[in-house]
């Protein structure tokens, strides 16, 4: 062997630890990390690709076996990933008409604690002019500096906090029955209750920041996959009028958050339509979709957008939604077989017994 086909086989082994990794149930959080950049994984697979069809001469048994073992990794990231490109099958349909009384816009925005950049994201708000919009990481600064809003949005769910897990609700449409839960963890808050929409009807709303896996934050996903899948347990499995968003520190393609959709019974309109990678600002190729908004399916799309930068460390995200429950059966929901019950009820029970 010489020099450059033994880098290229160091480099094609490395390159296949995240895929192996990931595909494993194992929570520890340098495993679960491997969730989140499964784009750039994939093209560090291409690259490695590359590589091993110049290095290797194909004249040996192992040639083959790692260039099998890259092309095997590739199509499980794509796997993966495929459903929220636009060249999937979109899961919720465009709306196609006009104005109506069953319309609802969400913001959801991570505003990074430590910036100070508040009118960025009021400019944004005045802009985007959302019935609700919901913060994170907001502390006791931030909502002094969102009061000049409440004339609009007279109804707020309001959790300052210093731990970066603080939350604001405000809101033009009548909030009714909200109460602010911790789930697992006694300093992670979650917001819960129901909003009026203009046609009268109300709308289930849960808004919700869990912690991360991260050797910052938590060793393992367990605290974050529970929060997620204990929501999605209480949802019934054909829910109406049901919505959850915020930053939910799990990417889309991830088990957790599939699994939770299958749970739950909720739709994301980001299937067929693109990543709208919100996290992180810093660095252009390295992205993924950690702010979400779900849905129930009598929900069509208006709109979905991810926006511009505002001085934080992940883009606000945007949605536009018709209640139209005519669609519900041309919108197709994820299938839940037994294997994945029993994981997210697991999931759940030892995310209680950690805390």
């Amino acid at each position: 062997m010489n020099t450059f086909e033994i880098i290229t086989l160091a480099f094609n082994l490395i390159i296949c630890i995240p895929s192996l990794a990931s595909a494993t149930r194992f929570d520890s959080w340098w495993i679960r990390g491997f969730d989140f950049p499964r784009i750039q994984i994939s093209f560090l697979i291409l690259i490695n690709l590359g590589l091993a069809l110049v290095a290797y001469s194909f004249q040996q048994p192992w040639h083959f076996i790692i260039l099998g073992a890259l092309v095997l990794c590739l199509a499980y990231q794509f796997w993966l990933i495929f459903p929220y490109t636009i060249l999937a099958k979109k899961q919720v349909l465009d709306y196609k008409g006009g104005p109506s009384d069953n319309e609802i816009s969400i913001l959801v925005s991570n505003v990074l604690m430590t910036n100070r950049a508040y009118q960025k994201l009021i400019d944004l708000i005045n802009y985007r002019n959302p019935d609700i919009f919901l913060t994170l990481e907001s502390d006791k600064d931030w909502e002094e500096a969102l009061d000049q809003l409440e004339d609009r949005y007279p109804y707020t769910v309001k959790v300052p906090l210093d731990n970066l897990y603080g939350m604001h609700l405000y809101s033009k449409l009548p909030l009714t029955d909200m109460e602010v839960r911790y789930l697992i963890k006694d300093d992670i808050p979650s917001i819960h209750g129901f909003v009026g929409l203009e046609n009268g009807l109300k709308a289930k709303i849960h808004c919700l920041h869990p912690r991360p896996p991260s050797p910052s934050e938590s060793d393992t996903s367990t605290n974050r996959d529970a929060e997620i899948l204990l929501v999605g347990d209480k949802i019934e499995k054909n829910p109406k009028l049901t919505l959850v968003f915020g930053d939910l520190n799990d990417v889309a393609w991830s088990r957790t958050t599939k699994i939770f959709q299958r749970v739950s019974g909720l739709m994301d309109p980001r299937r067929g339509r693109g990543f709208f990678n919100t996290f992180t600002t810093k660095y252009y190729l390295l992205r993924w979709p950690l702010d979400h908004v779900f849905h129930s399916d009598d929900f069509t799309l208006i709109d979905i957008s991810r926006e511009k930068h505002i001085g934080s460390d992940h883009f606000p995200m945007y949605i536009k939604l018709n209640y139209a429950p005519e669609k519900k059966a041309s919108q197709e929901k994820l299938d839940l077989d037994e294997s994945q019950k029993e994981w997210a009820k697991e999931k759940i029970q030892k995310g209680k017994e950690t805390n």
